[in-house]
């Protein structure tokens, strides 16, 4: 066995367990965050300072800058926001991340043992789920500090190590090799909190002098934008733009350290008398500094990113719009993109309602043709969320999660039901225009009544996963109560029409199978509101 395994091992053990740690911790705090997380994206405004802020608050929470920019990359994608938007978000995920460091130079080695058997002991015996999300949260913490501890220990031995000592003194004469280094470390692991709090744990055992620390430092702040240029792999244009500036935003800065770097370590070596502590001031003062020099020009660096990335941003419609398989790490934020799908979807189903019914009362087929096409989009689009929700089941969920998993999961395959039973009223409107069947005035005005009673169900139904109103889900489902009476109602009265001989028959027939369709829609609108309903229901309980 090579001198040199014991220190291997503890250097890739540590590692480890810091990257599961933050991993944990993370996760944990996603949980216990909820929906919240999605709901601050969803607050997101188009002012930059508010941008910055929430880029900011929702990196220091999930712990990982690469998770956010992914995010942003994916939202992007989505059409959610624009790319001045994510630029702001981006700003704030680079002063977010510097967090880690930080908690790392502060030297909590201490607690990390007494971290991980308390966070262990409360995962194990808390009864609710909130509390045992702390619980993981607290045992993440610990096993990033004993991560941190098993490094520190096992590279010991290069304090007196010759090789190693000229390799530090070398980075320390030559900044721009130890910045490469530290890019390329970075680009490996993909985190940059997993490069600097090594950093500054080297740093802490006087393995690293102040000069090497700020080139890694610097270099990780480059390397972590690997992250997010991979997942802009097959996205569209302004989501691929997001990622370059990312890249673009982080060179500006790193360049303009080096430029300054000598005055820059004289003055972060006065911020505090540690070591360890100077490294993580320099990583926070990088960051604020860079984000305060460009943010008064998003707008044109915006422009600068559009024009070394030109081409017309489309976005196709016939496919999902709102699914980004990048996302599956935040599941609150998978979530509500899976029901902006659903809403899509919905919205879909319901104008191809309206176009049916308005061929049919027209007695033409001019409005079919349309429809058809909807139909297309809403299947691709059920198999596409159901595809994405399948997968995002693999992840870690709360109960409440995976409560609203299998919710989205009915109700995408309800809403497909309103598409095929809109498309089963299409070709009664064409067997109605080829065959030119009259209708009394009576029987029209009774579809009237009832199409307007299912029509405007079904608009309240898919409202209702925008609106989330749980008062007016409980209305709605009283109403579909009414649809069911007024449907064995109608077809009451119809046959009494055709006993007498004052309905066509041929036409009775049509008015029959037509309210049997529209009966049936207003049943999955029913079905979507119960979904929307117990969701709701299940949230409350929990919070």
């Amino acid at each position: 066995m090579s001198a040199y395994t014991p220190l291997i091992f503890g250097l890739v053990g540590g590692l480890g367990l810091f990257l599961y740690g933050m991993q944990l911790m993370a996760d944990g705090l996603q949980k216990i965050a909820g929906d919240r997380l999605r709901r601050l994206l969803e607050a997101l405004t188009s002012t930059p300072l508010l941008g910055v802020l929430v880029g900011t608050g929702i990196t220091m929470l999930i712990q990982s800058s690469s998770v956010t920019t992914v995010m942003v990359v994916g939202f992007v994608n989505a059409g959610l926001l624009s790319l001045k938007q994510a630029i702001s978000l981006i700003m704030g995920a680079n002063i977010g991340t510097t967090v880690t460091a930080f908690m790392v130079s502060l030297k909590l080695t201490e607690l990390a043992l007494p971290a991980i058997g308390i966070g262990f002991l409360i995962s194990l015996a808390g009864k609710k789920k909130s509390t045992r999300f702390v619980g993981q949260t607290i045992l993440g913490f610990g096993l990033l500090f004993l991560g941190m501890t098993v490094m520190g220990n096992a590279m010991q031995p290069l304090k007196t190590n010759a090789f190693f000592t000229s390799l530090i003194l070398n980075l320390s004469q030559n900044p721009f090799m130890g910045m490469l280094i530290g890019a390329g470390f970075t680009a490996i692991i993909q985190s940059s909190s997993a490069t600097t709090g090594l950093v500054v744990t080297l740093a802490s055992e006087g393995l690293l002098d102040i000069n090497a620390s700020l080139a890694l430092i610097l270099g990780s702040n480059i390397g972590t934008t690997a992250t997010a240029l991979l997942a802009s792999i097959g996205t569209q244009l302004n989501a691929k733009r997001a990622a370059v500036a990312h890249l673009l935003f982080n060179v500006f800065g790193v360049t303009l350290f080096m430029i300054f770097f000598r005055p820059f370590a004289a003055f972060v070596q006065t911020t505090h008398p540690l070591l360890q502590r100077q490294v993580a001031n320099a990583h926070i003062l990088f960051n604020v500094t860079n984000t305060i020099l460009l943010l008064p020009f998003i707008g044109p660096f915006t422009r600068l990113v559009e024009k070394l990335t030109p081409g017309q941003v489309s976005t196709e419609q016939m496919g999902p719009l709102y699914l980004d398989e990048h996302l599956m790490k935040t599941p609150s934020v998978a979530l509500g993109q899976a029901t902006r799908e659903l809403v899509r979807m919905g919205k879909l189903a319901l104008a191809m309602l309206e176009e049916v019914y308005t061929a049919f009362v027209n007695s033409s087929t001019e409005e079919i043709a349309p429809s058809a096409r909807k139909e297309e989009t809403i299947n691709l689009l059920e198999r596409a969320i159901v595809d994405y929700l399948a997968r995002l089941s693999q992840e870690s969920l709360s109960t409440e999660q995976s409560d609203r998993l299998a919710a989205l999961l009915s109700m995408s395959s309800d809403i497909e039901r309103i598409g095929d039973l809109a498309e089963n009223i299409g070709e009664l409107a064409e067997y109605r225009a080829e065959h030119r069947l009259p209708f009394s005035e009576e029987a029209a005005d009774e579809l009237h009544d009832m199409y307007q009673k299912v029509h405007d169900l079904a608009m309240d139904a898919i409202g209702l996963l925008e609106s989330n109103d749980i008062q007016r889900a409980t209305a709605l489902l009283a109403a579909e109560n009414e649809v069911d009476a007024m449907e064995k109602n109608l077809r009451l009265q119809h046959i009494h029409r055709l006993n007498t001989g004052t309905c066509f028959p041929a036409s009775g027939i049509i008015f029959l199978d037509l309210i049997s369709n529209l009966e049936r829609v207003a049943d999955h609108a029913s079905n979507i509101t119960e979904a929307v309903a117990g969701i709701e229901s299940d949230e409350s309980q929990g919070n």
